[in-house]
């Protein structure tokens, strides 16, 4: 292994364990952020993915596929159409919000939006084919009983969360076109790695790294943790349900 970056990944380890200021402040920086941006993502998009899944009208199909489509949406794309919002020109300047963390929650917020919004509607219609002649024979209107099979796939939207989540913590080209890069105010870890390693500073991007994907690899571990729970779940219930 080379000296040098031997050294720069002992160095960075020293900061990871060592709860650099700098780095603790980055790291904080991106969980609130994205954490945030989940947050409203949820409130609306799973509203709107229960709703879509029992909806029935003209044009439904074509949103479902707009939809669909939106998860592969860029997020640099997502970084200009907010960042346009945002700015003096645009109309939303006048919330004087850009190059703040605000904007960079609003556009994590657009951007995983799609992802809880589908992630909902496919999970509400599966548990729809199963439930859903039941609930509306006890009288439920389609969206009260949506949000009912929402209730009750409760592990399940724990997923959703955790897939959001990790796209949000991950993004970079969004957050940096609203949010500048700001050393201190909205420099959030994928920004930073981007800009120490463009300007040679290999520990503290290594160690950003280090830490995003310890982020990540505790997410994917959540995701197979709740999966194995909503399995043994699903087996007890059937078990139950043949005794």
């Amino acid at each position: 292994m080379n000296e040098g970056f031997a050294a720069a990944l002992h160095t960075a380890w020293s900061l990871v364990v060592g709860f650099d200021a700098r780095l603790a402040q980055i790291v904080s920086l991106s969980l609130s952020v994205s954490g945030t941006a989940c947050l409203l993502a949820a409130g609306l998009g799973m509203a709107a993915g229960a709703w879509l899944a029992v909806a029935r009208f003209a044009g439904q199909r074509a949103l479902v596929a707009a939809l669909n489509t939106l998860l592969a949406l860029p997020s640099v794309v997502v970084g200009l159409v907010v960042y346009l919002l945002l700015s003096r020109a645009g109309p939303l300047g006048s919330l004087g919000i850009l190059f703040t963390p605000a904007a960079m929650v609003v556009a994590q917020t657009v951007l995983v939006l799609p992802v809880v919004a589908a992630l909902t509607r496919q999970l509400v219609a599966d548990a729809w084919h199963g439930n859903g002649e039941q609930l509306r024979s006890m009288g439920a209107r389609p969206f009260t009983a949506a949000l009912l099979l929402l209730l009750h796939e409760r592990l399940a939207l724990v997923t959703v969360m955790l897939t959001a989540f990790g796209r949000a913590i991950s993004e970079v080209g969004a957050v940096m076109m609203v949010g500048g890069n700001i050393d201190g105010v909205t420099r959030v870890m994928t920004t930073a790695i981007a800009l120490e390693t463009s300007k040679g500073d290999l520990p503290l991007a290594l160690g950003l790294g280090i830490v995003l994907l310890g982020v990540v690899g505790a997410i994917n571990a959540l995701i197979a943790l709740v999966q194995r729970r909503q399995g043994a779940h699903e087996a007890a219930t059937s078990a139950l349900q043949a005794a």
